[in-house]
């Protein structure tokens, strides 16, 4: 394991390490620590996952909790308290609900500790999902005043936080960091993905990468894919990204319902995003709460696609001139905004580039690692 004269050695904590947003911002920021000096490791709920693997490759230490069931709850407990001794962190990183609340839980073990938490989301619609996920919420809420340093990465979500309860003085805004030298245009892996999806090379092809969860508000997609595709009929269309398979099937059902069959394809996960996001002529983000700071968005425009959003989370600080933000829920605006980025991509040549030159400038790895050592700092002694 790595030595430094830094006096930060930081243990992050989150559920796993398999592709996702915050998984991914998580590698970012771990890596580019470890480079700068830090002592970091990692320890995820549960094992395997190919970002674990992209982060070992690299030095940063990994270890898994292995934790076998929803209440293995003793023993994974104990397992974390022998890694948190071995380790001997000055620095815990919760990232996501469940592991900021176990930073807190091991505060009597090591009270000279610091634990730091990491929310990712905002104005987030708890009645519908589970009653554990509201309960998570509420005691989420009020052991944040035990944290010592609260990272948001939206200014959407600190103001969300601080109407629940959150401490103010005690959270910090740092926006997401984007990885320009992975996500960047490529011809050669649109033109490929364009052909395997069976997508011509004068068709506008339309695409929505998120998971299947309410709050990315696939419905709105559809309907507004359907208002747009009787317009424009060399228009096609893309949802990239899994969830639940009842919820799937309700999608599909309701995309058939539409019309949609022909000019709409369902894509589940997949591992090359930066292709994915080259193969698109714009992208899309149609969510209708909870977002914070959406990689989805800023990715695209990293690769050069200028998107379409809804004026949810940090979206529309995110895209600023470069795209067009639109009210949530609102098919027609939707749709509408497809039209207008569509008619200024054919009189803005350089759209593109300013997409992508926006995310360079402001959201950059570099300034997500150097902000994110910084906040670590004031709070050690």
């Amino acid at each position: 394991m790595k030595s430094s004269d830094d006096p930060i050695r930081l243990l992050f904590l989150t559920r796993s390490l398999s592709y996702g947003g915050s998984e991914r911002q998580l590698v970012a920021l771990a890596k580019g620590l470890w480079k700068q000096g830090a002592f970091v490791a990692v320890a995820t709920f549960y094992s395997g996952g190919p970002l674990g693997r992209e982060l070992e490759s690299t030095g940063v230490p990994v270890e898994s909790l292995e934790k076998r069931a929803r209440w293995d709850v003793l023993g994974f407990f104990r397992r974390l308290l022998r890694l948190t001794r071995r380790v001997r962190p000055t620095v815990i990183h919760g990232y996501l609900a469940t592991a900021n609340i176990l930073t807190v839980l091991l505060k009597p073990f090591w009270p000279s500790t610091k634990v730091v938490w990491g929310l990712r989301a905002s104005n987030m619609e708890l009645e519908r999902y589970g009653f554990v996920d509201q309960v998570q919420s509420w005691v989420e809420c009020k052991l944040s005043h035990f944290a010592d340093l609260i990272v948001v990465n939206s200014h959407a979500g600190f103001d969300f936080a601080a109407r629940n309860g959150f401490p103010q003085d005690k959270m910090v805004v740092i926006p997401n960091g984007i990885d320009t030298e992975r996500f960047v245009p490529d011809r050669l892996l649109r033109d490929k993905l364009r052909t395997e999806w069976g997508v011509g090379p004068t068709e506008t092809l339309i695409g929505l990468v998120a998971r299947l969860d309410p709050m990315k508000d696939h419905p709105t997609f559809l309907r507004a894919a359907a208002f747009f595709a009787r317009e424009h009929p060399h228009v096609r269309f893309v949802c990239v990204g899994d969830g639940a398979a009842s919820y799937r099937e309700q999608l599909q059902a309701l995309s058939r319902e539409l019309g949609l069959a022909e000019c709409l394809r369902w894509v589940g996960f997949r591992d090359d995003i930066a292709a994915v996001y080259n193969s698109l002529d714009l992208a899309c983000s149609s969510s209708l709460f909870g977002e914070g700071f959406s990689n989805a968005i800023a990715e695209a425009m990293a690769c050069g696609v200028p998107c379409v959003v809804t004026d949810v989370g940090d979206s529309a600080a995110i895209v600023g001139t470069t795209g067009e933000v639109v009210p949530g829920g609102d098919p027609q605006a939707l749709a509408n905004g497809w039209r207008r980025l569509r008619a200024r991509l054919g009189v803005q040549p350089d759209l593109r580039a300013e997409a992508r030159n926006r995310i360079a400038q402001h959201f950059g790895v570099a300034s997500l690692v150097e902000r994110t050592s910084a906040a670590l700092h004031s709070v050690l002694p």
